[in-house]
């Protein structure tokens, strides 16, 4: 067989993916750099205006209270989610029975869908029926039920609780993945030569499994960046809009206010951001491999 043949055939074994791409992902974003350029509406209306709306995303002072909340919500939760799900790992890393169930109940929320968990702990934080209050004034931590959503700041706290609940066991199964990687020898050498349990965790354990926390980080970052089921069922971005997160921005604009025109540019810009938090992730993951 001669090299063109054979090429040809690598070809049209990777046709099927390249058409794939081509339909599901180069062409719908192709439509909306082309719709992020006009005045598009869901009332009617389809006016080229160049970059007027990139202008006016970059002076509204809404664009830039989403970004900044998602951010906020971004850097509360991340480290919570990182540092549970590491510290879960460590200790159910083993092969006993407990150890194996405990992963199981741990991981068990993963499986449940994000809207059916939202919804389950809109009702548990209920000032009147929710068991959370309940539970709260039974331990004496509080006198009255909390009127949760009427507060941006219990709002979140009460969303980052159930986003973690809910979450925090994928973490934990990468984590645990990565640690039963280690060849066992090494951790048998530090024993011989003296090393404690948090002398190995430190320099052992957390060096050789720094690229699956770099990568579980990395979908930590992009799933808080992209939050929007979570927030639109409990919160609904009130109070008075101040849990409104760039997604439910856009979901705003786009479909509540039909500015699909503006909805695009908005999706382009955080798309944008989170290319580049893809980017220093990799750079980190590169600048680790090379030390």
């Amino acid at each position: 067989m001669n090299a063109s043949r054979s090429g040809w055939i690598g070809f049209l074994y990777v046709a099927p993916a390249l058409l794939f791409v081509l339909a599901f992902v180069f062409y719908p974003l192709g439509q909306l750099v082309s719709t992020s350029l006009t005045n598009a509406s869901l009332l009617g209306g389809n006016e080229y205006q160049g970059f007027r709306n990139y202008i006016k995303a970059y002076h509204d002072p809404a664009v830039w209270n989403a970004l900044g909340f998602t951010l906020k919500y971004t850097l509360f939760i991340t480290p919570i989610l990182m540092g549970l799900g590491y510290g879960l790992a460590l200790l159910t890393s083993g092969s006993s029975a407990l150890a194996r169930l405990t992963r199981t109940i741990a991981f068990l929320p993963v499986v449940i869908g994000l809207g059916t968990s939202s919804l389950m702990w809109f009702w548990l934080f209920d000032e009147q029926v929710g068991l959370v209050n309940k539970l709260l004034q039974d331990l004496g931590l509080i006198a009255q039920p909390l009127v949760w959503f009427a507060s941006a700041e219990l709002g979140l706290w009460a969303v980052i609780i159930s986003v973690v609940w809910k979450v925090v066991g994928f973490g934990m199964i990468l984590f645990v993945a990565s640690i039963q990687s280690i060849s066992p020898e090494i951790g048998e050498a530090a024993l011989i030569d003296g090393a404690g349990y948090w002398a190995r965790v430190r320099k052992i354990i957390l060096p050789l499994t720094y690229r699956t926390i770099l990568l579980t980080t990395l979908v930590s970052v992009i799933g808080s960046m992209l939050a929007f089921d979570q927030f639109y069922i409990m919160t609904a971005g009130g109070p008075k809009s101040q849990t409104f997160t760039a997604v439910y921005w856009i979901y705003q604009n786009s479909f509540i206010y039909f500015k699909l025109g503006y909805g695009a540019t908005l999706s382009l810009l955080l798309m944008m951001i989170v290319f580049a938090a893809a980017a220093i992730q990799l750079l980190l993951t590169r600048r680790r491999a090379d030390a």
